[in-house]
């Protein structure tokens, strides 16, 4: 036996396996962490891509609206970026601190409350600058029209409203967008509940109750997700985007700045080319980790791990997920899916009313079909036995049901820096 260890909230989690059973121990590809963020961050926003440098954009007098990602996607560390950005936009481009504001892109998600925006921001940044939470609820977004895809697109008034909009985010593999990051910042990060709706059911098929086979991780191409919140994003005025990519390790390796599209685009190939695993073939099992908090803070969050290392499981295959979950299924309506669930009315409700944690409560549901999936967490095991999920907190009552004793297995420490590719399967 070998034990491997497993990111685990703010902790980890020994796992003793049979050594003969392991095909392979999986990472991502060794990319060096950025040394000096400062440094890389200014050349960036002074060589950009397909755009202006940012001082000759973001002039003194204009108003400015900086759009940065919420407290769940933390693991990109935007309060190692945010303050030397600005910096750069007061100290270099000579725009007044009355006339910047901090946009918290929120999604659908509640707005984090002082402690979280000085978390996001950095105490320095909070105290001098003004900080929002998007709230896609709210009545004073403005309407900027419809995309040729139908859907009405309102965004945020102080983003609607600016001068100039900068979106700082970060590039990674999204089972529905294909990427996350660049354009999201918009579409879902400051647009309206309505706009959010329209533009995420397209992750259905339209003529059965499964998910739509035009998106997926890495998918851009035919994706009209995608191409809706391109053409969101291309409705907004004078948009500079800073894209970071991290490493395996979860460590800021490359930034991306310029064109909202393009930059991003590259930003997403970098990604691409860090996370993704050449691999023999697939596996009977997979045995993985979300890569501990953030990563695992929710089951609508965590288990975009699955999403992510799928591909390397035979179908009926046994997926062992370490997930702490502490805040639950996340949003509070979750769970509440699950009454759908079991009286049959999930597919009425979610064309009637669709929303993002009632497609992820389908999706794990759709998952738990093709796959075993044990999950070690916090989570109550009652709570997603409907969904066909098993849930244990005692590791060794987990270890006897997975049974993974001859099966051929994958291990892959963090499964959020990690997309297997069987060698010579379609790209």
């Amino acid at each position: 036996m070998k034990t491997y260890e497993f990111a685990y909230g703010h902790g980890h989690v020994s796992v003793p396996l049979n050594e003969a059973d392991i095909l392979a121990e999986l990472h991502g590809s060794e990319t060096p962490p950025i040394a000096d963020i400062r440094s890389a961050l200014i050349s960036s926003l002074e060589a950009p891509i397909d755009s202006k440098p940012l001082k000759n954009l973001a002039l003194p007098g204009l108003k400015v609206a900086l759009v940065v990602s919420d407290m769940t996607r933390f693991w990109m560390r935007q309060d190692l970026v945010v303050p030397h950005l600005v910096d750069y936009l007061l100290e270099v481009c000579g725009v007044k601190p009355s006339d910047l504001t901090i946009v918290i892109a929120n999604g659908t998600h509640i707005g984090g409350n002082e402690q979280e925006l000085r978390t996001l921001v950095t105490d320095g940044v909070y105290d001098r600058i003004r900080v929002e939470n998007h709230d896609c609820e709210a009545k004073d977004l403005v309407y900027l029209g419809t995309t040729p895809h139908k859907t009405p697109v309102w965004i945020n008034h102080t983003v609607a409203e600016a001068d100039l909009v900068v979106c700082l985010g970060a590039a990674t593999h999204h089972v529905m967008a294909g990427y996350g990051g660049g354009r999201k910042s918009i579409l879902p990060g400051v647009s309206g509940l309505e706009t959010i709706r329209h533009n995420h059911a397209y992750s259905l098929d339209s003529t059965k109750l499964c998910t739509n086979p035009a998106i997926g991780n890495g998918v851009l191409s035919g994706n009209p997700l995608h191409a809706d919140m391109c053409e969101a994003a291309g409705m907004v005025k004078n948009l500079f985007m800073v894209n970071l990519v991290m490493n395996a390790q979860m460590k800021l390796a490359k930034i991306f700045s310029g064109h909202y599209l393009t930059a991003w685009e590259q930003a997403c190939q970098a990604a691409d080319d860090i996370y993704r695993v050449d691999i023999p073939c697939q596996a009977d099992a997979i045995v993985t980790s979300c890569g501990g908090f953030p990563k695992d803070i929710s089951l609508y969050q965590g288990t975009k791990t699955i999403d992510n290392v799928e591909s390397a499981l035979k179908p009926g295959g046994t997926l062992v997920l370490f997930i702490e979950a502490p805040e639950g299924g996340g949003p509070a309506e979750y769970f509440d899916w699950s009454k759908n669930l079991q009286d049959g009315t999930l597919e009425q409700r979610l064309r009637e009313a669709f929303t993002v944690a009632g497609y992820i409560f389908f999706l794990n549901c759709e998952q738990a079909q093709r796959y075993r999936i044990f999950l070690y967490s916090s989570i109550d095991p009652k709570d997603v036995a409907p969904m066909g999920i098993h849930a244990y907190s005692d590791l060794d009552e987990l270890l006897k049901a997975a049974q993974l004793d001859g099966k051929s297995t994958y291990v892959i420490p963090n499964g959020s820096t990690v997309i297997p590719r069987v060698k010579g399967a379609n790209q």
